[in-house]
């Protein structure tokens, strides 16, 4: 058999397990427990995350404490048992609750929810879109209508993005990206970037820039706009067919003599700029937000 120690002590108070996890004593003075092969449960048969809870039921605070697993030599292991084995060896550190959790789910399967049966393979779409798509077939089934949300794909001529220098962490630097992709108004994109400054300090041109053009992206979605190309010449609006702007009027601009505006077949509507004016390409698309406003529905 081989004894695996998890933490440190300075004495021994054994407590063995052998059943639920669940009923286990948890007590600060606790420095040693031990998940042994008493009524064939074997510790290599304990599930990951009742292994996981297991460790973290001896020691508290300042205590510090042993967690043994008692198993069969690692050739005899099967190699998931290896897998939960080796995954408390590898995740020792403060927050790895979510990793052993993730790989207890890849380990078990997720489900039916999440699993192949009914879903397919949700991992290879992401758990996010995969949650639209239930709420889209959903919608199907029940007879009721479902709008999609636009999100509006910017193509600016100038750099804005967050520095790997700036947010070192990746996770959170993802986690900006997408609570400032998802922002729902002007303000709300405000309060994401006074909370970078915060965290990060002041925030260099490019981030700003960012900031700048998510906070123009609640106005294009609720225009209906797919995709916004800018430069200090032109900003051109792709259109989804049930854009607010009113066909009529937008015809009317357009086919005014000497228009700055252009309308194509495929839905992009264009407004020309003189490019020695004042401001960038992010000027430009705001100037173009103010023009189009009167274009609107009534």
């Amino acid at each position: 058999m081989n004894c695996r120690p998890y933490f440190g002590c300075r004495s021994h108070v054994p407590v063995s397990t052998t059943g639920s996890c669940s009923r286990t004593t948890t007590a600060p003075a606790k420095e040693t427990t031990a998940p042994s092969h008493a009524r064939n449960r074997p510790a290599e048969n304990f599930g990951l995350a009742q292994l996981y809870q297991l460790r973290g039921r001896v020691g508290r605070s300042k205590e510090r404490a042993y967690c043994f697993l008692i198993t069969p030599p690692p050739q005899l292991l099967t190699d998931d048992a290896r897998a939960r084995i080796e995954a408390l060896e590898r995740f020792s550190q403060l927050g790895a609750g979510w990793k052993v959790a993730s790989l207890d789910m890849e380990l078990r399967g997720a489900g039916d929810v999440l699993g192949a049966e009914q879903s397919g393979t949700a991992a290879s779409v992401g758990f996010d879109l995969f949650l639209h798509m239930l709420e889209d077939a959903v919608a199907e089934l029940r007879g009721e209508p479902r709008v999609h949300e636009v999100d509006t794909e910017l193509t600016l001529d100038v750099e804005h993005y967050l520095p790997d220098d700036y947010i070192e962490d990746v996770g959170l630097r993802l986690s900006f990206y997408k609570r400032l992709g998802s922002a729902t108004d002007e303000q709300e994109v405000a309060d994401l970037a006074v909370e970078m400054e915060d965290r990060f300090g002041p925030p260099p041109v490019v981030a700003m820039q960012l900031v700048r053009a998510m906070r123009l992206r609640p106005a294009l979605r609720e225009l209906r706009v797919l995709g916004c190309e800018a430069s200090l010449r032109r900003v051109t609006f792709h259109l989804r067919q049930d854009t607010v702007l009113d066909p009529a009027k937008v015809m009317k601009v357009v086919a005014a003599r000497q228009s700055p505006w252009k309308l194509s077949a495929d839905m992009k509507l264009t407004l020309r700029f003189d490019p020695h004016a004042p401001g960038d390409s992010l000027d430009r698309v705001e100037e173009m937000l103010a023009e189009v406003q009167p274009l609107r529905r009534e």
